[in-house]
């Protein structure tokens, strides 16, 4: 029963947030502005995380992103949980309004999102993106869920600080962030 509500809450880790918060709303969090969906493709590792009730057995994860012919992504999340086992959940991403590709919309594929399409999506808005499109910071709208992202598995000491101070200046509670680490024990900063 633990692993099903782990793969469930893979399915659903970004559907939970956001839906009280729109893009217009003048305290909302900033985005990034033009993220490059192209560049932004390709493997994330999730550095830390907000807790979750949904991924609180996942002491590593990572996010799969492929960009499709009609703009939209591919979307493959890994956990690997505290008993070794890789559990995946697949589904896809499409840009929430036209022209702005830092705010996304993410669809899990299982039994519900089949059953009742459309209504089980999940805001997935790209806070920032570094030039090189090397880190990334991803939250919700109404700052319950924020993901610091790297394409490798740790960072120096000094540019996880630059994240959450970033994170931090939209409003996101970075002292409860949960880091990954290469031995998968899960670490919670305070």
């Amino acid at each position: 029963m633990r692993r099903l509500h782990v793969l469930l809450g893979l399915c659903l880790v970004m559907l939970l947030g956001g839906c009280a918060t729109s893009a217009n709303d003048p305290l909302a969090p900033k985005t990034a502005g033009d993220v490059d969906l192209k560049r932004y493709q390709g493997k994330w590792y999730e550095l830390a995380r907000l807790p979750m009730k949904y991924q609180a057995d996942c002491a590593q994860s990572e996010a799969h992103y492929n960009l499709k012919p009609d703009g939209s992504y591919g979307v493959l999340n890994r956990c690997r949980t505290m008993g070794d086992e890789w559990l995946r959940a697949e589904g896809h991403a499409y840009i929430q309004e036209p022209g702005h590709t830092d705010r996304l919309w993410v669809e899990f594929d299982n039994w519900f999102t089949r059953l009742v399409p459309g209504v089980a999506k999940g805001e997935y808005w790209i806070l920032y993106v570094d030039d090189r499109y090397r880190t990334a910071i991803v939250g919700s709208p109404d700052r319950k869920y924020l993901w610091i992202l790297s394409r490798t598995p740790t960072l120096p000491v000094w540019e996880r600080e630059s994240l959450m101070s970033k994170a931090r200046q939209q409003g996101y509670d970075t002292s409860r962030l949960i880091w990954r680490t290469p031995d998968k024990q899960i670490v919670q900063m305070h």
